[in-house]
């Protein structure tokens, strides 16, 4: 990848609660992103191939936006979607990673859940892979008394030397799942994601039940949101030729995991693509 550092900056958001469409819609009303940008750069992010990357004159993982204002804004939203009478159902985070490094001083997630504690939507499902997230366990635990919370840890493979190919910034896979576990033993309800489906080792599935309520299975080729034109785009097609992958990049992939992950899960803890993905609403 181009280059190692890091450009930060905050920023006042206009709103911080975005209404849900395309992918989300299936189960959630809002999104939510504490950040712009994220410092994890996995090579096959969609997010990459979005306006708000497309039009940046820094490489995606290079730079990131701190939203400074995020959880005063989350109050002051979520009281007048309750004085309309609308239901909340949030998504954090769809186009950022709500634990990536610069969370662990900028706080800006944990500041979200205390104001969710405060004023708690009807659901949220917090999709991260950062092993950060066992900080903010107590909030969890608190929240979940006030509205349906999972968190869902990405967990697209069990090796780690592939992980270092698609996603070399990204937190090891024995971090991830240690952390699923913290979480899942806190009574927190979880999920692993595994999305989108890498290589992975025959034991995957095994090391995953006892951590993850329910896994969630998605693709490169099903689930970039553009029906896999925008992984072809980022060159995934061509970097799993290069490493001898080409295996695991079919256009069916989910449904031969799925078949595969029926062996370990029973069929109602196994979920796919869109319309498996969401829980909530």
């Amino acid at each position: 990848m181009e280059g190692w550092t890091l450009e930060t900056k905050a920023i006042v958001t206009k709103k911080i609660l975005t209404e849900a469409s395309g992918y989300l819609d299936v189960g959630f009303t809002h999104s939510l992103n504490p950040y712009s940008g994220c410092r994890f750069s996995c090579l096959y992010c969609y997010v990459r191939e979005l306006p708000i990357q497309r039009f940046k004159d820094r490489p995606w993982g290079e730079w990131v936006e701190m939203k400074s204002n995020a959880a005063e804004s989350y109050r002051k939203e979520i009281k007048k979607l309750r004085q309309k009478g609308k239901p909340v159902h949030i998504y954090m985070s769809s186009a950022t990673d709500p634990y990536q490094p610069i969370e662990r001083k900028a706080r800006i997630t944990r500041e979200i859940l205390e104001a969710m504690l405060e004023e708690p939507p009807d659901s949220i499902q917090i999709q991260t892979r950062g092993p950060l997230i066992t900080r903010d366990i107590d909030l969890f635990v608190q929240l979940k008394e006030k509205c349906d919370v999972l968190v869902s840890m990405t967990v697209e493979t069990d090796r780690e030397d592939i992980k270092r190919i698609f996603a070399p910034l990204a937190p090891g896979v024995k971090l991830r799942i240690k952390a699923l576990k913290a979480v899942h033993d806190a009574g927190i309800r979880t999920q692993a994601a595994v999305s989108p489906v890498l290589p992975f080792t025959p034991e995957f599935p095994e090391k995953l039940e006892p951590v993850a309520d329910r896994v969630w299975i998605d693709t490169l080729t099903i689930g970039d949101g553009a029906m896999g034109r925008r992984s072809k785009r980022l060159g995934m097609p061509k970097l799993f030729e290069a490493h001898e992958l080409s295996d695991w990049y079919l256009d069916d992939l989910h449904a031969r995991v799925e078949r595969y992950f029926h062996k370990t899960f029973p069929r109602d803890r196994v979920f796919v693509s869109k319309t498996g993905a969401f829980p909530v609403k």
